[in-house]
């Protein structure tokens, strides 16, 4: 992929509940990087491609929400970890439904092998996309789709 070479926008990264708990919370499912560990791989990322990334980290659906909600009309597209909010949180995916640009969900682990309450996604059919199951390399490759996205766009 072309790096891009001046400022294409800025992408969201949002992080659902108990994410703050990477690198202590569970390392033989979620490994111990820390989350800014893995917003750092993101940021660098993004702005390899010319984009900035802005980030934030809730516990609560609501707040989740009202990032989304903030989002529209200054971000060319969302990178979404929504945690346990994944099998839940309709009011998450219909923010999501009404937010334009491009969604990528992201997890660290792939919930289709895991719990069966971790199977269904209510955040997988306003997303273009799933990257799961990759680790800490999913908020790099995540940003990367994203970017495709974008550029097929033409934006």
């Amino acid at each position: 992929m072309a790096e891009a070479t001046n400022s294409s926008g800025t992408i969201v990264l949002l992080s659902g509940p108990n994410l703050n708990l990477l690198g202590t919370r569970e390392p033989g499912i979620y490994g111990t990087a820390t989350l800014d560990d893995h917003v750092a791989l993101a940021r660098s990322t993004a702005e390899a491609h010319g984009f900035e990334l802005t980030h934030a980290q809730h516990n609560h659906e609501g707040a989740l929400v009202e990032a989304v909600h903030a989002a529209r009309g200054v971000s060319v597209g969302i990178v979404i970890n929504p945690g346990a909010f994944t099998h839940y949180a309709w009011a998450l995916h219909d923010a999501l439904a009404a937010y334009e640009p491009p969604v990528v969900e992201l997890h660290l682990s792939n919930p289709a092998t895991r719990e069966s309450f971790r199977h269904l996604s209510v955040v997988a059919p306003v997303a273009s996309g799933t990257i799961a199951g990759f680790g800490g390399a999913g908020y790099r490759l995540a940003v990367e789709a994203l970017v495709s996205l974008l550029e097929a766009e033409g934006a």
